[in-house]
């Protein structure tokens, strides 16, 4: 499945899996700065995902250089150090990749604005929660 219904299927199944009981949805926001080749696809699925989400459940947007910083301590770390800082930080998680690195940040990001941080983040990467406009 290629194009506008894999984008469709994506954004249904973000909202199949919020809940009545889902506090918050932390989303990345767009690194218009990559070259990936599929910037208007992604770009695409973001507004598709959020206009589903918005007015249905509280969400924040978080810039990838808070999410590098929440990390790492650094706002421009590269993809594998953000995944290795991840894999040390979260060792009974199985992390195969920058996605679910990315994921898994945003995740502690969200809990540790509702007060349930997962693990102990250095206050200097707790900075980057300021950097987020929180619901």
């Amino acid at each position: 499945m290629d194009g506008l219904p894999r984008l469709r299927w994506i954004r249904d199944a973000v909202q199949d899996n919020v809940g009545d009981e889902t506090a918050l949805v932390v989303v990345e926001g767009l690194a218009y700065s990559r070259t990936t080749g599929k910037a208007a696809e992604r770009a695409g699925l973001w507004h598709l995902v959020v206009e589903r989400l918005d007015g249905v459940v509280p969400w924040a947007q978080v810039p990838p250089t808070a999410r590098a910083k929440y990390a790492t301590g650094k706002g421009n770390a590269a993809k594998d150090a953000v995944l290795a800082a991840v894999v040390r930080r979260f060792p009974d998680v199985e992390v195969t990749g920058n996605d679910q690195a990315d994921a898994l940040v945003l995740a502690a990001m969200g809990l540790d604005h509702l007060g349930h941080p997962p693990v102990v983040v250095p206050a200097a990467h707790r900075v980057s929660l300021g950097a987020v406009v929180w619901p």
